[in-house]
């Protein structure tokens, strides 16, 4: 009697409102150099046609499952929970993946045993599939993570892969943990086993208005003092919470989401990839859409400036 195949690898997607990008997202993981997995697909109570765009594939490694919404934390844990592979990637539903993306993640987790998670170098996108520029994590080896994991995020979090007894064992996805749960998840991760940035950009990770996580400048104050507690002693208390829901709650807005959004792309467009007219062009934007925030009037006028000297200047502050 031939024994069942066990399958190496479950690919988990949520998707919420993604009618525009998912049918793209798909079709990167079907097309995969790396072809033996499952895919996990859970429409969260969409509101647009996202259901009806994945039902147009028709591959038997898709395992749909519609659902009422129960928000982007429960679901991943819940994807993590009915996953039947020993290793797990993550996929956003508007991220394309680079064609060797996960045989090469695959490869590293198997070849290195003491590892848990592995992520990859990005390259950003805007909402229209424009290219914007490379993110770079804050470190490779498991050692740089470390000293830089409170500084800020260490991977990019639809890049992932991680191995699913890990991530248990580390709690899931914290619910709390409003917007940077995977930050907090890594963080865990990395006392049970070691973690690693693969310096291949193996994702194109887009920033739109309904996905992008706002600025934490434009969360404000409390927001980062909450989340800075959280990181250092490891969890969000449920006083916590209930204070970091009001502020999202308070911010959930169209408008507000897409002055986010316009003002995070005009800043790339300022120095990483120089551009001022197309700078100028999204704090224009920004402002049209909220204008109450004084930031994107400051960097509209700051987009004047010559590029080689409004990128010195950044690169200054950024040392500091």
């Amino acid at each position: 009697m031939s024994t069942p195949h066990k399958i190496p690898l479950s690919v988990i997607m949520p998707a919420y409102n993604a009618e525009a990008y998912i049918g793209m997202a798909i079709e990167s993981v079907l097309q995969q150099s790396f072809t033996d997995f499952e895919f996990i697909i859970v429409n969260d109570g969409s509101k647009d046609n996202t259901l009806q765009v994945i039902k147009q594939f028709n591959d038997p490694r898709i395992k749909l499952i519609d659902q009422t919404n129960k928000g982007l934390i429960d679901t991943l844990n819940y994807c993590i929970d009915i996953a039947q592979a020993d290793i797990i990637a993550r996929m956003d539903a508007d991220d394309i993946c680079k064609p060797d993306r996960f045989q090469t993640e695959y490869d590293f987790l198997k070849n290195n045993p003491d590892h848990v998670l592995v992520g990859s170098v990005v390259d950003i996108i805007d909402k229209d599939g424009n290219y914007l520029m490379p993110l770079y994590p804050v470190g490779y080896e498991h050692e740089e993570i470390l000293a830089n994991i409170d500084v800020k995020c260490p991977f990019n979090h639809p890049s992932v892969m991680f191995r699913k007894e890990a991530v248990i064992r580390a709690g899931y996805y914290p619910k709390n943990a409003l917007t940077f749960e995977d930050h907090l998840l890594w963080k865990k991760l990395a006392t049970i086993g070691k973690v690693h940035n693969l310096k291949n950009v193996l994702l194109q990770y887009r920033f739109n208005p309904e996905s992008v996580t706002i600025d934490e400048k434009w969360r404000g104050d409390l927001f980062i003092q909450l989340r800075k507690k959280a990181l250092e002693q490891g969890f969000v208390s449920d006083e916590d919470a209930i204070k970091l829901k009001e502020i999202i709650s308070s911010q959930n807005l169209n408008a507000y989401k897409n002055a986010s959004y316009y003002a995070l792309v005009g800043k790339k467009y300022l120095w990483n990839n120089p551009d001022g007219t197309k700078a100028r062009q999204h704090f224009a934007q920004s402002i049209k859409h909220y204008p109450k925030n004084i930031e994107p009037y400051i960097l509209y006028l700051f987009s004047f400036m010559p590029a080689p000297l409004r990128v010195a200047i950044y690169n200054t502050f950024k040392k500091h």
